[in-house]
């Protein structure tokens, strides 16, 4: 295999103004090993997966070689986090080796995560132990897997260092691919240093990437905003309706392509609680599942604020532009939650009261702390959704409201089950059983982690040899706290 037949780069980041990134090479693997390649994404990008399954692949994947026609860049940006303001934070162990088209005619970002360290580490190595590369490997494949708007996994690879925070690890790095690595926190970094010159070309390149019909628009940069507010609104529901926790939904964590991205202290929820929080790092609960919509719409608001100086020509207009727009947010947000909500519970048709009818629901769950994913899942047998409270006269009380919208809507029983099956997964990246793949790829042995990745790309299927992937953890196998690991 050659490096030049492997990566049709074009890379339209890296030819933007050099105060927007760092160029520099990732820091070369000592002996990079594959763990795993993600063939059909490899084909989907139009790379051979045959020629990238291997060594060769390894070193292209690591840092151990760069590949002919990458421009491998960090890129700048700052972000709120934990509701601070930091101006300049940036790729402080990533490196964006550059751009592919795939076969489907979309850009996608090829990013090396763990490649050492950048002008934005901020003191740190720049590195990436193993167990989060294996982390967020499994969990974007399966939210993709899920139907979610996600960054994905290309590869994730050894590198044949070692890698101390608490205790020392092997060295990895995660191929991510992604629409951009455009976040809030792009904008941000502009904003915070009255660049107005570099908030016009990256609002003008952002247009042209993701949301070219705005260039139409009697306002670009406004409709451009607006599209941000809907795509934004869009994923968090689909979040919500699948009980995931993101666990730092910073500024800099929070894409305008409306991809979900950094998957470091994430979990999905067992049983249901609102306030669950599992990220070791949280310590107030600002990212716990139920305010995930409120921080999305406060993002929203410190995109607004970055993007005042483009949005009209006098500040008066451009805030009285901005907060008409996130303004909107709210309802946006409901309307796709709703809309989430009927789909887990088999309705066809809206009437006035589904979202009190699915309000209902997660209270008497919260009420018993029913598995969220095993009681929606349960709904297409009801007796297998009854069977997760531990009062099932709580279920019964609330069936008996559900049947009747049902009815009104006169689909056959078979067409409501295959509804809610369709809606509703039969696995999720449980916390446990990552954590068990995490734990057998340190030493050595990944099946565990083939076969959750295997299991997880059929989401919606019963999985009657993999009874352990669908049942909740067991007393001792809880998982109380996720790390983020850099």
């Amino acid at each position: 295999m050659t490096a030049e037949a492997a990566f049709p780069f074009d890379n339209s980041y890296a030819r933007l103004p050099e105060r927007f990134y760092a160029r520099l090479d990732p820091a070369p693997a000592a002996e990079p090993r594959m763990i795993r390649l993600n063939r059909d994404l490899a084909a989907e990008l139009g790379l051979d997966p045959a020629a990238l399954d291997g060594p060769e692949g390894a070193r292209l994947l690591s840092g151990a070689a760069v590949p002919v026609g990458a421009d491998p860049i960090a890129q700048a940006y700052a972000g709120h986090q934990f509701g601070g303001f930091s101006p300049q934070l940036g790729d402080g162990r990533a490196i964006l080796l550059g751009e592919v088209v795939d076969a489907e005619g979309r850009r996608r970002d090829l990013q090396l995560k763990g490649s050492g360290r950048t002008p934005f580490s901020r003191g740190g190595d720049g590195l990436a132990p193993l167990g989060p590369v294996l982390r967020e490997y499994i969990v974007a494949e399966a939210m993709a897997a899920l139907g979610v708007p996600t960054t994905r996994s290309l590869a994730a690879v050894l590198t044949g260092g070692r890698v101390v925070r608490k205790t020392v690890s092997p060295g990895a790095v995660l191929t991510r691919v992604a629409a951009s690595h455009i976040r809030v926190g792009t904008f941000e970094f502009f904003a915070a240093r009255q660049d107005h010159e570099a908030l016009r070309t990256l609002t003008d390149y952002a247009i042209a990437r993701h949301d070219p019909a705005a260039a139409d628009a009697e306002n670009p940069a406004l409709a451009f905003y607006e599209g941000v507010i809907a795509r934004q609104a869009r994923l968090i529901a689909r979040w919500m309706a699948l009980g995931f926790i993101h666990g730092v939904m910073n500024t800099d964590n929070m894409t305008i392509s409306g991809e979900t991205i950094d998957y470091g202290p994430c979990a999905f929820m067992d049983g249901y609680d609102p306030q669950t929080v599992y990220s070791s790092i949280d310590h107030q609960g600002r990212y716990a599942y139920a305010n995930q919509p409120g921080i999305a719409h406060w993002n929203l608001v410190c995109l607004a604020q970055a993007m005042l100086p483009v949005l009209a020509e006098t500040p008066e207009a451009a805030l009285e532009a901005a907060q008409g727009a996130v303004d909107r947010f709210p309802a946006l947000y409901e309307a796709a939650w709703v809309a989430e909500m009927r789909a887990k519970l088999g309705l066809a048709t809206e009437a006035e009261g589904d979202a009190a009818l699915a309000t209902d629901l997660l209270t008497r769950m919260a009420g018993d702390a029913a598995d969220f994913t095993r009681t929606f899942r349960g709904l297409s047998e009801p007796s297998a959704a009854r069977a997760e409270f531990a009062d099932p006269a709580a279920f019964d009380a609330w069936e008996a409201q559900w049947q009747a919208r049902l009815a009104a809507e006169g689909a056959t029983p078979a067409d409501r089950r295959d509804r809610l099956r369709a809606a509703n997964p039969a696995v999720i990246p449980r916390n446990h059983m990552v954590e068990e793949a995490i734990a057998a790829g340190l030493t050595g042995d990944y099946m565990p982690f083939e076969t959750l990745i295997g299991v997880l790309a059929r989401p919606f299927d019963d999985h009657p040899d993999h009874p352990r992937h669908t049942r909740p953890p067991k007393a001792h196998e809880v998982v109380q706290a996720t790390f983020c690991g850099t």
